[in-house]
């Protein structure tokens, strides 16, 4: 692999904020794109193994240079802001329907948005509109405070309180999306420990005797030719975690949802995890 100043400087700043990180723990895997090849897709992945400071990086300039729409991933920063401002009591919370009934972008009705519905529920169900209600609750001068603290992309709300993160307002980059869910992991985000541990809980999708899975998906622009699809979260096997970040780039008609999370097991078990070996 050939290093470039930019990239050079990309990792310098990385090193700031995973210590351990120098161009020697970075690999470029440039066949995990057989993935994205066989679902028709662009995209990119990158995963960090915590106990090494080893990164796997699929499409690195995309990885670091380029940001997106977070979506719904934004659930994850929205649900802490809520939680450690009070305006979400617990995972628990119920917020009532308001009547609206929801379809998604086939016209399907949302059934599981469509609801009374508590954070935990919300969160798994990726509702917006319990979200759209938590940041109009929470406003945007606290709002635009904890963007800023955070660092969190661009920091940039634009003239929707209740749409920024998924109007293109907001943008974040993919290796800033993985800082993110390790700090949360770790506790070292700015916020109290019961509500990075209510956030983490929630995150959780799969647990069984080989691993431990959590993450939160987003997906931007549904239904068009520039369609997003992101999964970000970590996988633990034998008590060691491991910070992983997929973004997929697809043409209008690809099913987004399916098709991200077979390119992230895929790509998991190329690099021998879901098998409890790690």
């Amino acid at each position: 692999m050939n290093w470039t100043k930019q990239t050079a400087g990309w990792l310098l700043g990385l090193a700031l904020t995973f210590s351990t990180c120098s161009p020697n723990n970075v690999t470029v895997d440039e066949s995990l794109k057989t993935h994205f090849d066989k679902q028709n897709v662009t995209g990119t992945f990158a995963l960090f193994d915590n106990s090494l400071g080893q990164f796997t990086i699929y499409a690195l300039p995309k990885y670091k240079d380029s940001a997106y729409t977070p979506a719904s991933t934004f659930k994850i920063v929205n649900s802490l802001i809520g939680l450690e401002t009070g305006v979400i009591e617990n995972e628990k919370m119920v917020i009532r329907w308001d009547g609206v009934v929801r379809t998604g972008p086939a016209g399907d009705t949302m059934h599981a948005w469509n609801k009374d519905l508590t954070m935990e529920e919300a969160f798994k169900a990726s509702a917006v509109p319990y979200y759209q209600e938590v940041a109009r609750r929470i406003g945007r001068d606290t709002m635009q405070r904890w963007l800023d603290s955070l660092k969190y992309g661009n920091h940039v709300i634009g003239k929707e309180i209740d749409q920024f993160w998924l109007d293109g307002s907001l943008k974040v980059r993919p290796d800033e999306q993985l800082g993110l869910v390790k700090r949360l992991y770790f506790g070292e985000l700015p916020f109290q420990k019961r509500t990075q541990e209510i956030v983490r809980n929630v995150m959780l999708q799969e647990a069984n005797s080989n691993y431990t899975l959590a993450y939160k998906t987003g997906w931007a622009n549904p239904g068009t030719d520039q369609q997003k699809g992101w999964i970000l979260g970590w996988i633990e096997e034998n008590k060691h975690p491991y910070f992983f970040v997929l973004l997929v780039e697809a043409k209008a008609g690809t099913d987004v949802q399916t098709v991200r999370k077979q390119i992230l097991m895929d790509i998991l078990k190329q690099l021998g995890f879901l098998e409890g070996k790690r």
